[in-house]
């Protein structure tokens, strides 16, 4: 008498009645989709995740270096795999932050309709954007430098309707302006029209996640460059995701702090030499060379990327803010 068989109804592969789960994919044999089943599934999918997150956080917080150096070793089911710990955290950083940038959105808007000048104290990469729009004067609109125009003899021909071309020859622009200084004629009339920094603002915050997506491999390569002769581009690329994922944990906090009083300035220096110790550990720990030789390398690693990649990618997400938004 021959045992009897059952279909999965996930990868429809017949196997012998008797087996809880389809011994080809997993799935739950007879498994009946309930209410309960569906509201079970999604919440223990959601904390497998979550458990894992747990289990690696005190280790990201507090043991610099322990869960890059234990992924390259082959425990990789034991952590959250790197770039999940980073998405993950990433994701609430900017959720998070979204409340102070929507608040400076506004306060930026509000600030241009009234002629005012934005004053920002606790953050100076908003205050680096914010600095853009500091020479406005109530009689007339002035951009320092290369551009300067009559407020009123443009406002006139604003309300007449007048076609930008002729708006732009009121600027100031000449004939033959090559592509990239008309766009910037283009952009200034179109902001001075709508008086709406917030969206140039806005749209610079929206381009930071994008900015990071090319900033970590950049890191992963200085680091390359400093180890060249020891591993594999991959390893340092785990490094550089499990210490992006550290320091967006901390920003996160600070933005939580931040949301919920003001903090004095030595707080953010504090953060920042937190994150400096932090970098010296992991690197003493992950890449296993002397303290010297690992202090060096630290500070050399750290030196381009603030002061050199950072500054320059800062430059391209304002410019790539002001001519998308």
């Amino acid at each position: 008498m021959g045992n009897a068989f059952e279909t999965c109804k996930n990868c429809e592969k017949s196997f012998k009645q008797g087996f809880s789960f389809c011994p080809y994919c997993g799935q739950k044999a007879n498994d009946q989709l309930t209410v309960s089943v569906l509201f079970y599934n999604t919440i223990s999918n959601y904390f497998s995740v979550d458990a894992r997150f747990f289990k690696s956080f005190i280790p990201l917080m507090f043991k610099p270096g322990y869960l890059a150096s234990r992924f390259v070793e082959g425990k990789r089911l034991l952590y959250l795999h790197p770039a999940q710990m980073y998405l993950f955290i990433s994701v609430v950083f900017f959720f998070l932050f979204s409340f102070i940038s929507r608040t400076q959105v506004e306060k930026v808007n509000n600030v241009l309709s009234s002629n005012e000048i934005p004053v920002i104290v606790h953050d100076s990469l908003k205050r680096q954007v914010i600095d853009s729009l500091k020479h406005v004067e109530t009689t007339e609109y002035i951009l320092k430098n290369e551009f300067s125009f009559n407020e009123r003899k443009v406002d006139s021909l604003i309300a007449i309707n007048a076609p930008d071309e002729q708006i732009y020859e009121a600027m100031g622009m000449e004939a033959d302006v090559g592509f990239f200084r008309k766009k910037l004629y283009v952009q200034i009339l179109k902001f001075y029209k709508q008086r709406n920094g917030g969206s140039l603002l806005e749209a610079f915050y929206d381009s930071v996640p994008i900015a990071m997506f090319f900033l970590l491999p950049i890191f992963a390569f200085i680091l390359k460059l400093l180890y060249f002769k020891s591993i594999p581009f991959s390893y340092h690329l785990v490094f550089s995701l499990y210490f992006f994922a550290f320091v967006f944990m901390v920003f996160s906090l600070l933005v939580l702090i931040d949301l919920i009083w003001e903090p004095h300035s030595w707080i953010n220096l504090l953060v920042i030499l937190l994150i400096t110790i932090y970098f010296y550990i992991a690197v003493l720990q992950f890449y296993r060379r002397n303290k010297l030789n690992s202090l060096f390398k630290s500070f050399i690693a750290l030196f381009s990327f603030v002061l050199m990649v950072v500054p320059l990618a800062i430059v391209f997400m304002f410019m790539a803010a002001f001519f998308l938004y």
